[in-house]
């Protein structure tokens, strides 16, 4: 896009907090969505676009992807987060002008050939509900459906988004429990395979997807978002959900049919670039906090991490996934989650998973990979005894997601990779 760099998303300017009371916020009076331009040849950063609403709880849609129109010449925001203005709208480079072009609110697209796929639904409400798909030339747009189950045969749970790219003439929608792949407009439909689905808000949100060696890298979140002091019944249940940690956040490497973990790291990762044959990661230590949960500083540890970008192709790093039984049977009741996992094995020589059952029971194990088109999965299932229960999963390949045939409240689970 010629000299020209774009970003944009929200700003208070300036902020007002307001104090900390039973509810701690900060006026949105001043809360501006926005896109600017980076002149690199002149080293200058102008305003291109700025909406508000000027309304002291509600705020304009952000802008949370900035999509280049190469046909017509401009930027393409998708905007979900917000009480008024969402959808998805073009701004003109030149005249700056915007327009809605969609009403649907949408938090991520992706450019795929000479289309682009937008993801739509109330996103941290019950997640991706759609995709939405422009053709840049005719300027028709296509609605297509997502599946209710993943490939395991097992319902999809509240499949909030984090990212999508394109790779492989298909679009990755990269959501909490897993990633949906596919072309509907070349008659290959939508399908959904497990991945790191796990009984919490544990996800790719607020991060996003980088494209680099012809494949994708991808973080799941640990701790993102959090309700950090819940007011009533619904926001305790939320805080048991959003903070309660089984696993690393994990940083991985798509290229089809294989899904490789390639880093583990602590809360949060932010954001992920490239640069100079190295892999940047912004990194984190504390979630995201809501609304009502406002301070007048920035919270946690910020850190740039670098990587080789050989380490795509080593051994991939020890990692464990520990889970509580219990969370299982309370979340699982909440939402209708039965399935969990979704876990890689690709370049692990001793998987295996402990299990610590207070009842006998049986654990389906279902296997599959990220083959192109995604296919079914194959199941075993393994009988489990009181006690310690060790389970061998180096006859196992590619992904791997549980289930088991009884809740066993007082049981406890762990997944090694080494």
């Amino acid at each position: 896009m010629d000299e020209f760099i774009y970003f944009g998303g929200w700003v208070h300017a300036p902020a007002v907090y307001e104090g900390k009371n039973e509810k701690s916020t900060i006026s949105f009076v001043n809360k501006y969505s926005h896109v600017h331009s980076y002149d690199t040849e002149n080293d200058e950063v102008k305003l291109l676009w700025k909406d508000s609403i000027h309304h002291k709880t509600d705020w304009a849609s952000e802008i949370s992807d900035i999509i280049y129109d190469p046909y017509e010449d401009k930027l393409l925001l998708a905007r979900e987060d917000g009480h008024a203005n969402l959808g998805i709208y073009e701004v003109d480079r030149k005249s700056r002008e915007a327009k809605c072009l969609n009403e649907s609110p949408s938090l991520k697209g992706a450019l795929v050939h000479d289309i682009i796929f937008f993801g739509v639904g109330k996103n941290f409400e019950l997640g991706l509900q759609e995709l939405h798909v422009l053709d840049l030339i005719t300027r028709k747009w296509e609605r297509f459906s997502i599946p209710k189950s993943a490939v395991d045969g097992h319902p999809i749970i509240r499949p909030v988004l984090g990212d999508i790219e394109s790779a492989y003439n298909r679009v990755f929608a990269f959501t909490r429990g897993g990633v949906f792949v596919g072309n509907p407009l070349n008659e290959e439909e939508m399908k959904f395979a497990r991945l790191f689905d796990f009984p919490n808000f544990y996800g790719p949100m607020r991060v996003n997807a980088l494209p680099i060696g012809g494949g994708l890298l991808i973080a799941y979140n640990a701790h993102h978002d959090a309700v950090y002091k819940p007011i009533d019944e619904n926001t305790k249940l939320m805080a048991e959900i959003t903070n309660t940690i089984n696993a690393p956040s994990i940083l991985f490497y798509v290229t089809p049919p294989m899904v490789k973990i390639v880093g583990v790291f602590g809360a949060r990762i932010m954001g992920i670039e490239k640069a100079f044959g190295k892999i940047l990661l912004g990194t984190n230590t504390t979630p995201n906090t809501g609304a009502l949960e406002a301070t007048p500083f920035d919270a946690g540890n910020r850190d740039i991490v670098i990587l080789d970008e050989k380490t795509l192709q080593e051994r991939p790093p020890s990692v464990t996934f520990a889970l509580e039984m219990a969370s299982l049977a309370k979340v699982g009741q909440f939402f209708g989650a039965t399935v969990f996992g979704g876990i890689p094995l690709s370049g692990y020589r001793e998987p295996k998973v402990i299990i610590n059952a207070s009842k006998n029971n049986t654990l389906s194990i279902y296997e599959y990979d990220l083959e192109l088109p995604l296919n079914g999965a194959c199941e075993e299932t393994i009988k489990i005894d009181p006690g310690r229960n060790v389970i061998d999963l180096s006859s196992f390949g590619g992904i791997v997601s549980f289930k088991f045939e009884k809740v066993d409240p007082a049981g406890k689970m762990k997944i090694n990779l080494l």
